[in-house]
């Protein structure tokens, strides 16, 4: 019972702290600065059932996030539905002008990976029908802090 409770306490001690922005802008401005790569994550976080099993298979994997933490910036573009899961009229303009951009045929979900410029290096049209470990690892095939 107590390496149970061990473990629990550990792996909650030592979950990584995965931030996802909703600033275009600033994502960039952080990535330049630190020199990595920026994923971009358009959804239907509440009716794009594609959407919610990228998330919760890729996107909050433990492998994808311990690999985030130290290596991307994270920027989510979510267009809900629900009337309950509106997000604020700025945050909205934020990211339709991220998909005008980069997803101007309104794919879902839609995943892209950029430079710290804002180049696409990388995109993933629909749920990626693979492990977080297999999309990490195309990830980190063109990360700038692994090199």
């Amino acid at each position: 019972m107590k390496l149970l409770i061990f473990s629990i306490l550990t792996g909650l001690l030592f979950t990584p702290n995965v931030t996802w922005l909703g600033d275009f802008n600033q994502a960039k401005a952080t990535a330049e600065q630190s020199h990595k790569l920026i994923l971009i994550s358009f959804s239907g976080s509440d009716w794009c059932g594609p959407c919610i099993r990228e998330r919760k298979e890729i996107l909050e994997n433990e492998a994808f996030e311990k690999y985030a933490a130290d290596n991307l910036v994270l920027v989510r573009a979510d267009f809900p539905r629900q009337k309950k899961n509106q997000l604020s009229k700025e945050q909205t303009q934020k990211n339709e002008a991220l998909a005008d951009k980069y997803n101007p045929d309104g794919k879902f979900p839609y995943t892209i990976l950029v430079d710290e410029y804002g180049k696409v290096l990388k995109d993933w049209d629909g749920f990626p029908n693979e492990s977080a470990e297999s999309f990490v690892g195309q990830i980190a095939s063109f990360s700038t802090t692994s090199k």
